[in-house]
């Protein structure tokens, strides 16, 4: 196995798979040595031509940064001596480049897995009740709930579960709408047999008005409790679950093709490998899913940013083409909003990882959506009605954007990560990880070894190794540490005013 990687032939960087001390040589692609200035980490990028100070320097075959210093042979390039160079609004023009894509016959033509067929045809993968309360003051009345439920009913769903948050009360305008669309396309989610909305009856986020978000439903799965009007409240709600249990059972997985299945897309904290080896491969099975006729959904917008022309450049029509570009410059707006910059650069957990300006972290998180067309672009809080790739308003927060997923109808939430994390969504989230020692050291929260990749695995047998286990994972053969652990949270976006 090579010490060191070169994405693009004309890459000014290769990215080093150990770590390297001052005074260590490499041996190059054309046979030349090449001795390194400094002490490179593994994942960090060390430089094998000259660059000077304002020239762009290339990584993935694209610009990631402007050189703030000349820059010789055998450095190491980090924040230190690159900056972005991203600056403001851009102009964006459409070009029908991306003609409708050749097909080729599929792999999975015909392939199924075992789901639960809903009532209004909608696909779920799990079988579960969920409590949503309208607002956070019953936070821990609906957590009770959901831990009596869940010892009550063992074994006849897949489990209660409550998805705690702060808001709903005091809320105004567009903020509180932002709310209310977001729990609204959680409680019609698929994975969910049965529904308790559970309320206070003080709240801005009124029952009435949440019904009203919900839309048309069957008063078999979702059913309401105000808390004020109860004399007992959990057990009024123990009652309501125990009628949403029964009409559960009434459903048994059966066949149902892959093209029905919906995966989000998410990037965790990135490392320098994020881009070399579990974005890619995430990619390579959202292709694999999109061919079969699937869907999948890409977010993050603050880390598309420095990537965002490579997305229009797969726009499907100049109708999403102008949506994308939009989606691009309301995020941009809104930072500035806010007084933020907006280019700023990424976490400390991604600059320790390899990652040194938000154009690199964004030229290898939007590697997760593969090469499909994208067919459209989505608001945050509403739900996906478009097959293929789908581009969803949301920002890079892990917790907030993995919520915006799950509501936006993803069935499993595939979650790239250098650094770890043993958050988990509504839905199931394979915690991918791009390199082999947070697997091996996090196996209570890793899935997936995307690492392999580096090792003896090829790009092929690691997709489909993964294509397998999400087939097993969707027909409940299988589930994912975050299920097993019980790490199941919601995040909502906040962006407005709290009395």
């Amino acid at each position: 196995m090579n010490n060191w990687v070169r994405l693009h032939e004309q890459d000014h960087v290769v990215i080093a798979l150990q770590p390297f001390a001052k005074g260590d040589k490499l041996t190059l692609e054309n046979g030349a040595m090449l001795e390194l200035q400094d002490a490179v980490p593994k994942g960090h990028k060390v430089l094998t031509s000259v660059v000077r100070k304002g020239e762009h320097v290339l990584k993935f075959g694209y610009s990631i940064g402007v050189a703030k210093e000349d820059l010789m042979p055998g450095s190491w390039v980090h924040t230190h001596n690159m900056g972005t160079g991203l600056k403001g609004f851009l102009d964006y023009s459409f070009e029908p480049t991306a003609a409708e894509q050749i097909k080729a016959p599929s792999l999975d033509a015909g392939r199924t897995f075992q789901g639960f067929i809903r009532e209004n045809g909608d696909v779920g993968i799990r079988n579960e009740i969920w409590i949503i309360n309208t607002v956070g003051c019953i936070n821990k009345t609906c957590e009770i709930v959901a831990r009596k439920a869940n010892a009550r009913y063992e074994g006849r769903v897949d489990g209660v579960y409550h998805f705690a948050h702060p808001f709903g009360c005091s809320q105004l305008g567009d903020d509180l709408v932002h709310t209310q669309k977001l729990l609204a396309s959680l409680a019609n989610h698929p994975n969910a047999a049965g529904v308790l909305v559970i309320g206070l009856g003080c709240e801005n986020n009124q029952i009435d008005a949440f019904k009203r978000a919900i839309g048309e439903h069957s008063p078999e799965r979702v059913k309401f409790l105000k808390s004020q009007d109860a004399e007992d409240e959990i057990e009024d709600a123990l009652e309501l679950v125990e009628e949403l249990v029964g009409y559960a059972e009434r459903f048994k997985r059966e066949p149902v093709p892959v093209s029905k299945l919906k995966l989000g897309l998410k990037c965790g904290g990135s490392d320098g490998l994020s881009g070399i080896t579990a974005n890619p491969l995430v990619g390579a099975v959202s292709d694999r899913l999109i061919a079969a006729g699937g869907t999948a959904i890409l977010t993050e917008v603050p880390e598309m940013f420095g990537a965002e022309t490579i997305l229009m450049s797969r726009a499907a029509d100049e109708q999403v083409f102008h949506k994308i570009v939009h989606l691009i410059n309301d995020f941009k707006q809104y930072f500035i909003k806010h007084d933020q910059e907006i280019y700023e650069n990424p976490s400390p957990g991604n600059k320790d990882g390899g990652i040194s300006t938000l154009e690199e972290k964004s030229l290898g998180c939007t590697q997760k959506g593969g090469h499909a067309i994208v067919r459209d672009v989505v608001p945050y809080g509403e739900r996906i009605t478009s097959s293929g790739l789908n581009l969803l308003e949301a920002p890079g927060n892990d917790l907030v954007s993995v919520t915006a997923l799950s509501a936006g109808g993803a069935h499993i939430v595939l979650f790239t990560t250098g650094r770890g994390t043993p958050f988990g969504g509504p839905v199931p989230t394979v915690k991918i990880a791009t390199n082999s020692e947070l697997a091996g050291r996090k196996k209570n929260w890793i899935d997936f070894n995307a690492g392999q990749l580096l090792e003896n695995k090829s790009m092929e047998m690691l997709t489909a190794e993964l294509w397998e286990q999400l087939i097993s994972l969707a027909s409940g053969e299988s589930q994912t540490n975050n299920e097993r652990n019980g790490f199941k949270e919601i995040a909502i976006f906040k962006d407005g005013v709290i009395l």
